[in-house]
C-alpha cells in the first residue's frame, strides 16, 4: 500500500470509530455492556437467503453484522474474479443493499447498487455495487475497510465482512450428475454451477481446503449474543461457512445462542425433494461438532414436526415454527414475519442479557 493510501485508510478508522462512539470495535459491546444496549447479532450466508434474513435482522437490533461467502464464480462477479482476480463481491453487495432503511436515502442508494447495466459492450449486466466495491478494494488495499466505507456511503444498518480474503471455489461430489451413469458419483467444480446441478449432492468442500478467516468475522462471532446461520442456498452459500476451520472454531467456541433459519422449500438442482430434516443431516455431515440452540422453519413448511424434531436433537436444539413467508405464495420470506419471529426466539431463548 503506498503511504497516500496507508494515511487515508487510517483517517477512514479513525472516523468510523468516531461515528460508532470514539472507541475501537473490540472495545464496545462485549459482556459489559450497558442495560438497554441492544443484541449484537452475527448473521452468516449468502445470496438472497442472508439478505432476507438481514432485512428482518436490521429490525429488531442496531448491532448487526453479515459474514458472507466468497465463493461465487458466476455473472458479474464472476467476470471480475477472472478479470481481476478479486472476492467476489456480489453477495456482499446484496448484503449492503439489504442492510439499507426503509426511507427514501436507504432505497434509492440499494436500487442504486444493485443497478444492472444493459448494453451491447463489456459492461453488460455489470452491476454499479460490485464496480464501486472493487474500486474501493483497489484504493484503500483493504477488504474490510473498503466494505465499511461502502456501509457509511449508503446508511447500512450493519457491517457487511467477507468470511474470507481470498476467492475460493466451490466442489462438490454429485451422485447421478450424469443421468447416463445415476449410480456413479463425478466432482462437480463452481459455486454456479452446484447451485444448479442434476443428481444428488453429497457432500461440498472448499478450495483451498483450509482458508484464512477474515479475523474481524471470528472476532464478531466470538462476542456476538445471537448467530444466525440460513436461509440460503444450503451446499453453496450456508455450508460453506462450517468449511473456514477459523471460522468453524469461533462458531464452535462462541458462548453466542446459534439459530440456523431452515429455506421455505428445496432448491431446484442442489436440494431437491429435501425434507426440512434432511436439511439438518446434510449440515450435521459437514460440521458433526457443531451445537445449534433453535432451528427455526416456517409453519406451512414443515409437515413432519416429530421428524424435524428428532433431526434438531441431534444439535442439541429447540425447534421454532412460525409463519415467516410472504402470503403471496412466493417462496420468499416477509420480512416483517421474520423479524417477529427472530425477535420472539430472541426473547424466549437468550441468556438474561444486558438489552433486557
Amino acid at each position: 500500500m503506498t503511504g497516500r493510501a496507508a494515511l487515508r485508510l487510517s483517517r477512514l478508522r479513525r472516523v468510523t470509530q468516531e461515528e460508532r462512539g470514539g472507541r475501537p470495535a473490540e472495545a464496545r459491546g462485549g459482556r459489559g455492556r450497558r442495560r438497554g444496549a441492544q443484541p449484537k447479532v452475527v448473521a452468516l450466508g449468502g445470496g438472497m437467503g442472508l439478505s432476507a434474513s438481514l432485512a428482518a435482522l436490521r429490525r429488531i437490533t442496531g448491532d448487526l453484522t453479515a459474514v458472507v461467502t466468497v465463493a461465487d464464480d458466476g455473472g458479474s462477479s464472476g467476470r471480475l474474479r477472472d478479470e481481476l482476480g478479486v472476492l467476489p463481491p456480489g453477495d456482499l453487495r446484496k448484503a449492503l443493499a439489504a442492510l439499507c432503511g426503509d426511507d427514501d436515502w436507504g432505497q434509492t442508494w440499494a436500487r442504486v447498487i444493485q443497478h444492472r447495466f444493459q448494453s451491447k459492450g463489456d459492461l453488460h449486466e455489470h452491476a454499479v455495487g460490485n464496480l464501486l466495491i472493487v474500486a474501493l478494494w483497489e484504493q484503500l488495499g483493504d477488504h474490510v475497510q473498503a466494505l465499511d466505507l461502502v456501509g457509511r456511503l449508503l446508511g447500512a444498518h450493519g457491517r457487511v465482512l467477507p468470511m474470507s480474503a481470498v476467492p475460493l471455489e466451490l466442489q462438490a461430489l454429485v451422485k447421478g450428475h450424469d443421468p447416463a451413469r445415476p449410480d456413479e458419483v463425478d466432482t462437480v467444480r463452481g459455486q454456479a454451477t452446484v447451485a444448479l446441478t442434476p443428481g444428488e449432492v453429497q457432500s461440498v468442500h472448499l478450495v483451498p481446503h483450509d482458508p484464512p478467516a477474515v479475523p474481524e468475522a471470528v472476532e464478531a462471532v466470538l462476542d456476538a449474543d445471537w448467530v444466525v446461520l440460513g436461509p440460503g442456498s444450503w451446499f453453496s452459500s450456508v455450508i460453506p461457512h462450517l468449511l473456514v476451520p477459523q471460522l468453524l472454531d469461533a462458531l464452535t467456541e462462541t458462548k453466542a445462542r446459534r439459530v440456523l433459519s431452515l429455506n421455505l422449500a428445496p432448491q431446484p438442482g442442489e436440494t431437491e425433494g429435501f425434507s426440512p430434516q434432511r436439511h439438518l443431516e446434510v449440515l450435521a455431515r459437514h460440521a458433526p461438532k457443531l451445537a445449534l440452540d433453535v432451528v427455526l422453519a416456517d409453519t406451512a413448511a414443515v409437515p413432519d414436526r416429530a421428524s424435524l424434531t428428532d433431526a434438531a436433537k441431534r444439535f442439541g436444539a429447540a425447534v421454532e415454527l412460525a409463519p415467516v413467508a410472504r402470503t403471496d405464495g412466493s417462496p420468499r420470506h416477509d420480512p416483517e414475519l421474520l423479524a417477529a419471529a427472530y425477535d420472539r426466539i430472541f426473547r424466549m431463548h437468550g441468556r438474561i442479557g444486558p438489552w433486557r
